[in-house]
């Protein structure tokens, strides 16, 4: 287990049985980068890759 599996862990036996809207989670990303403006690269990373996952089955 990776040390970042434990925030992973948190949020799924936190909040897992919570559903959320993208749009929800875009604006806690944005909110989250706003107070941590020294995340902002991760949290893009994270996000083009979440926007893209359906693009690597397209092209198959």
């Amino acid at each position: 287990m990776y040390f970042t599996d434990r925030g992973i862990e948190e949020l799924s036996e936190r909040r897992g049985p919570e559903e959320v809207s993208l749009e929800w989670l875009a604006s806690r990303l944005r909110e989250f980068v706003d107070l941590n403006p020294e995340f902002e690269t991760p949290v893009e990373r994270l996000a083009t890759w979440l926007a893209r996952l359906d693009d690597d089955a397209d092209e198959d």
